[in-house]
């Protein structure tokens, strides 16, 4: 493979690996979301890639190390820290809101993680203890974003009910789809919920709100009521 001048080239052999590797990972992740985890072999995920198992294991010992390197791809989908996209009191509400949908489309893009939580991390103590971590960092960020609106004068908390209601936010953004397929056993949960997700996570905020803030979080909620 041809590379440009000073670089190193590219080894083809690498080059393959990796992209088997984002096969395998790409497909089992679909039939993960489909059809649940627990229900799903290294076996199938072979039969559907037209591979034959021992080329799986080859990538992949087995189906722990597929599930443990997904859950890497959604940390780093997750992870990223609330960035301030403008200044101001409507700025800082969007700025809460958006963090959230983004939260909940990562959980919706590896939602098979969150469908079967508590089998999955009491079968794998390193997944539980990275989802822990994950979960601390989430608070955190949520804390930090409530008290820029205490500081701002737009919320009216003390340090401790910020704290309960950041963990009231990620025990509803944790459970969500599997509150809406429990609600709704005949209609599975879809993409288009995810405006509905976060409303009802907003709410948690809203009696805390003050002024401008809470009209503006009203004005926002408009778009998922109606």
């Amino acid at each position: 493979m041809k590379t440009g001048a000073g670089t190193r080239p590219l080894d083809g052999n690498a080059v393959r690996t990796q992209r088997t590797r984002a096969r395998i990972l790409a497909e089992s992740l679909r039939l993960f979301n489909e059809r649940g985890e627990a229900r799903v072999t290294t076996g199938m995920i072979a039969e559907t890639l037209n591979m034959s198992p021992g080329n799986l294991y080859y990538h992949f010992r087995n189906k722990e190390q597929i599930v443990e390197e997904l859950f890497r791809a959604f940390e780093s989908r997750v992870g990223g820290e609330p960035v301030p996209r403008g200044r101001g009191v409507t700025a800082a509400i969007e700025d809460l809101w958006f963090y959230l949908h983004l939260m909940l489309e990562g959980i919706w893009e590896y939602r098979f993680l969150y469908r079967n939580l508590d089998d999955l991390l009491a079968r794998n103590r390193k997944l539980r203890d990275h989802f822990n971590r994950m979960i601390d960092a989430k608070h955190a960020s949520v804390v930090a974003l409530c008290e820029g609106l205490v500081r701002a004068g737009s919320m009216r908390a003390t340090p401790e009910e910020i704290r309960a209601l950041a963990r009231n936010v990620l025990v509803v953004a944790t459970y969500w789809l599997n509150f809406r397929s429990l609600r709704a056993p005949r209609e599975a949960a879809g993409a288009g919920d995810l405006g509905l997700g976060a409303y009802q996570v907003m709410a948690l905020v809203a009696p805390y709100l003050l002024g401008e803030a809470r009209e503006h979080l009203e004005l926002l909620s408009l778009n998922y009521l109606e």
